[in-house]
């Protein structure tokens, strides 16, 4: 495992006392939250890497711990059906492992030195939960768009996030290690550069901000990059609950249902009339919960919408083995509405950092994607299941969603796809924290540039070797896996 140096410094943050933490963010966030002079935040930002050098950032000496006790633990409570589901997929590569053990991250993270500036974090800022999708008025815009664990944090944790994924994803391209540093400096360089921008706009001016798809084609390079982006952003725009219609429903009985294609989408058997009753009154208490977490024009809007069918729906590598399904809704017997519906647990974080102040770990979620995203869906909401005591928030179902697929990047589209989430992790700071703050700590050099790009590297290389040992655990018969 790589390891970088260790000062004392470095051991007395890492050591300190999550209490001492703890009160050193509520008093950033308390004295700097958006209140002052420009000046006096960027001073403050200055004065925390006293506290915190930006070269401490760089340490990458771990703890010793069992990787898959703790994604064990990171099991309970999901579905024991679908876990070797999870692991089959995390099991395929070391990005797929990545995307798996955010858990595992949040651990070393905890353990690591880390600023005490504190922002809404998304809590698993790898570079695949960036994407595109629409804003209500149906622009196509780009940003982070996963927040199962949204928490208040330090901001670098999900800048090291990032950077790690980028390493990781250049490694399995077989980019050679100038190329691997060069992207993920870029997406530094773009992230330190976008915060000062943002610290001298006006505070309005960052809220209405949207970095949309015409951005970046404004970044490609070439015109067969900006080719392969129409391509997507093409795509996304033909993303909507008719479209999902045309082919994930099928006539049963003279009724429209939702078409099983087990075992990522199917349906509870209720072959007992007194049991599917039962789930049928479950369900729309639950959607009548739901209605009440929307505003009053959005009310109006899904009361013309009436309950069609629900399937239970398994879904991406972090969320498999946690309660999610997909509702159809029509209107006028056919315009249709596609929900997903996605259970909250606790944030990953939440072990480490100070939890939720929300009861409902939906309207967590629900809170911190519109703090964090530029738009949101005009469906975004919560409720919970009283019969399991589980959390859940509802957003449309591929609404105009569009991921790029970075396993078939070259050097040039992965570097350019950094820009992109630089600038996008930026504004979902700026938006959501103080980017005057932010701007004070990582400056103006390259220093902070500097610390990431070695975290990075490091991080990427112990990454793998935790893939390597959850590959013997699945060999030894540790781990049970279903391939897909």
């Amino acid at each position: 495992m790589p390891k970088t140096a260790v000062t004392k410094s470095d051991e007395a943050t890492a050591q300190r006392p999550a209490t001492e933490t703890v009160q050193a963010q509520e008093d950033t966030s308390n004295m700097f939250g958006g209140r002052g002079s420009r000046e006096s935040r960027i001073t403050a930002g200055k004065a925390a890497r006293q506290r915190v050098p930006r070269a401490q950032l760089a340490t990458c000496t771990l703890v010793e711990r069992d990787p898959i006790a703790l994604l064990e633990k990171s099991n309970e409570g999901r579905l024991p059906n679908l876990i070797p589901i999870r692991y089959g997929r995390m099991v395929a590569n070391p990005f797929a492992f990545y995307r798996g053990a955010a858990p595992l991250m949040a651990f070393d993270l905890a353990k690591l030195p880390r600023t005490d500036i504190t922002v809404q974090l998304s809590g698993d800022a790898h570079l695949a939960n960036f994407g595109l999708f629409a804003s209500p008025e149906r622009r196509i815009l780009f940003g982070p768009n996963d927040f199962d664990e949204t928490l208040p944090g330090p901001f670098d944790w999900d800048v090291r996030r990032l950077a790690a994924s980028f390493v990781i994803t250049a490694r399995e391209r077989g980019f050679k290690q100038s190329d691997q540093l060069s992207i993920v400096r870029r997406l530094c360089a773009t992230f330190r550069e976008r915060i000062a921008a943002f610290s001298l706009m006006d505070t309005l001016d960052v809220w209405y901000y949207q970095f949309g798809a015409e951005n970046m084609l404004a970044i490609a390079d070439t015109a067969l990059e900006k080719k392969k982006e129409r391509a997507v952003i093409s795509k996304a725009r033909g993303q909507s609950s008719r479209s999902v219609m045309s082919h994930a429903t099928e006539l049963v009985n003279g009724k429209l249902c939702i078409k099983d294609q087990p075992p990522l989408i199917y349906h509870f058997s209720q072959d007992n009339p007194q049991q599917a009753k039962q789930f049928d009154a479950i369900v729309r208490h639950f959607f009548a919960e739901y209605r009440m977490t929307l505003p009053d024009d959005r009310r109006a809007l899904f009361d013309r919408y009436e309950l069609v069918d629900m399937a239970v729906r398994v879904v991406g590598v972090g969320s498999v083995g946690t309660r999610c399904f997909e509702a159809l809704f029509m209107a006028d017997g056919q315009s249709p509405l596609f929900l997903q519906v996605k259970e909250a647990r606790a944030s990953v974080l939440e072990e480490y950092l100070p939890g939720s102040k929300f009861a409902n770990h939906g309207e967590r979620v629900v809170h911190g994607q519109r703090l964090l995203q530029s738009a949101s869906d005009l469906f975004l909401g919560w409720s919970r299941a009283h019969m399991t005591n589980s959390d859940f928030y509802v957003r449309q179902l591929r609404d105009m969603k569009g991921a790029f697929d970075f396993t078939a990047f070259n050097v040039e589209d992965l570097s350019e796809y950094a820009v992109s989430c630089g600038h996008a992790l930026a504004h979902s700071m700026a938006k959501a924290g103080d980017s005057a703050l932010i701007y004070g700590y990582v400056g103006k050099s390259e220093a902070f540039d500097d610390a990431i790009v070695k975290f990075a590297q490091a991080y990427a290389e112990q990454n793998e070797a935790d893939w390597e040992v959850l590959k013997k655990a699945v060999k030894a018969g540790r781990v049970q896996v279903e391939r897909e």
